[in-house]
């Protein structure tokens, strides 16, 4: 410490040396999160000072410590939200309004069905009859069409009783290609479109967009709304768990997983959401007489899990243009020698950093959050996984949960061995950067009370509903940016570019 700092105080040196001693251990205190403790200790030393009186060494004590406080923690958003209350959109919105025509097909939605991209899982919905589960689907620019053939389920859940529930995969796609497709066949027809990825290899651009939470509320119709008109352009969307919301009603009313599907219809019929399963997909009422998780989830949605060797729906991998990207399940078993967790550890060997450079995960609930809700939910994964992310240079990792927005410095924690006390997250340059996008707007409302001091490893939060745009641009950058509801389709509230962790692993640029 400067002792020049004091002099204005008329403060000995030996004085100072003792204020020295006060202010290290009152730093401790905000590094280890034990501040109360720390401060205390700290108090006393200056008490034991020698003169002049406490009250002037308290003073100097305080303009010592206020030189330094900027170092623990970053950049806490100054925006403010209008605080209101989030409401469901009724059952009449527009946005749930049912198909017309005899037994027309209804929640359509696709997702990636290969390993590589070149297939695609079309579900949907009838309501009457179960018809056909037949998919139509040509190229864009040819006349000539194909056909395949899916199958259909059903279920009950307490007292509800599922409509007739449609998944065909579609293999042997040509990549970068614009098909049509038609589902309803021989009744009522409908007409849908997608465009699959590039050839999977290192310098494809390619735009992936990121919501989680989403719900059916004012506020999620805002941010899906915000995504389809963002000018960036997203291809694909990742989404990070927790859906519909309807075990929020009463007995987890499952109407409100027809209208939520409804609803997401105008862009997850048109592009593939790659889906994560959140709390909110556990579905687990004993009390309904319901006892098997997931039930309604994994009834309605598919991923292609056998493509990556998954033994469950839960877990599993893709490759997409330049990127791979692995999903995890925070409500699965991944402890040691459990499925997901052999399943992971094989994964990883298999990443060819080569053709997709960039390694992307995605998970529901945030290992790194600073605010005080889900606070150290996501702990026990951490401590299983971490080091692996380090090790394999994991680009970003993803997750929701958190009904707001953070994204971390890239910091690791997996020094601690139960006895050397190494238990605070350190920068690491090997480590992912954590993004919180739990944002979408659900019925619950936004997680706005935060951890103070804002600790060092959370670079920006911010309490607000939005949608974050990965950009990917070559083998060594990516853009990504977060923007909220309130403002322009085009506005970045937060920013920063990536640098990829095999082939330019050096310190990234600030946010802005």
């Amino acid at each position: 410490m400067n002792v020049s700092i004091f002099t204005c105080f008329g403060i000995r040196e030996a004085t100072v040396h003792c204020l020295h001693k006060a202010f290290f251990i009152i730093s401790l205190g905000f590094a280890t999160r034990n501040f109360e403790a720390y401060l205390a200790c700290g108090v006393n030393m200056v008490k034991s000072a020698p003169p002049p009186s406490p009250s002037l060494l308290f003073i100097a004590a305080g303009v010592a410590l206020l030189l330094v406080l900027p170092c623990y923690g970053w950049k806490t958003s100054l925006y403010v939200r209008k605080l209101e209350k989030t409401v469901d959109m009724p059952l009449n919105a527009d946005v749930f309004e049912v198909p017309p025509g005899y037994n027309a097909p209804q929640q359509v939605h696709i997702t990636q069905g290969d390993h590589v991209g070149k297939g695609v899982i079309v579900s949907w919905v009838t309501p009457n009859e179960p018809g056909s589960s037949q998919v139509i689907y040509w190229k864009g620019n040819s006349t000539w069409k194909n056909k395949a053939e899916g199958k259909v389920t059903t279920y009950t859940y307490f007292n509800y009783t599922s409509g007739y529930i449609h998944h065909c995969t579609i293999h042997g796609l040509e990549y970068d290609t614009k098909y049509y497709y038609e589902v309803g066949i021989g009744l009522t027809v409908r007409q849908f479109w997608f465009v699959t990825p590039p050839e999977v290899g290192p310098d494809i651009p390619y735009t992936f967009g990121l919501i989680g939470d989403l719900g059916q509320t004012y506020d999620s119709n805002r941010t899906l709304t915000h995504y389809e008109k963002n000018p960036k352009k997203g291809q694909t969307l990742l989404f990070v768990g927790d859906l519909s919301y309807a075990d929020d009603y009463p007995d987890h009313d499952n109407n409100r997983w027809d209208t939520w599907g409804r609803f997401i219809e105008r862009s997850a019929a048109f592009q593939p959401w790659i889906w994560t399963a959140g709390n909110h997909e556990i579905d687990f009422a004993p009390e309904l007489g319901e006892t098997k998780p997931f039930k309604p989830f994994t009834h309605r949605y598919r991923t292609p899990f056998k493509a990556s060797d998954s033994t469950a729906p839960f877990w599993y991998s893709i490759k997409r243009g330049p990127a791979y990207i692995i999903v995890l399940s925070s409500y699965s078993p991944y402890a040691i020698y459990t499925p997901q967790y052999l399943w992971l550890q094989a994964e990883f060997p298999k990443v060819n950093r080569t053709e997709t450079p960039w390694l992307i995960v995605l998970m529901h609930s945030p290992l790194y959050n600073s605010y005080n809700y889900h606070y150290m939910e996501g702990e026990t994964m951490r401590v299983m996984y971490e080091t692996w992310f380090v090790q394999n240079k994991v680009d970003v990792i993803f997750a929701g949960h958190v009904h707001a927005y953070e994204r971390s410095e890239r910091v690791s924690n997996i020094a601690y061995d139960i006895v050397n006390g190494l238990c605070t997250p350190v920068s690491n340059p090997s480590a992912p950067v954590y993004i919180t996008i739990g944002d979408g707007g659900n019925i619950e409302g936004l997680a706005n009370n935060m951890t103070e001091p804002q600790p060092k490893y959370s670079a920006f939060r911010e309490a607000s509903f939005g949608h974050a745009i990965f950009d990917i641009k070559n083998r060594t950058h990516a853009h990504f940016s977060w923007h909220r509801n309130q403002d322009g389709y085009a506005v970045e509230a937060d920013s920063l570019w990536f640098y990829n962790r095999y082939w330019h692993p050096v310190e990234e640029p600030g946010s802005i």
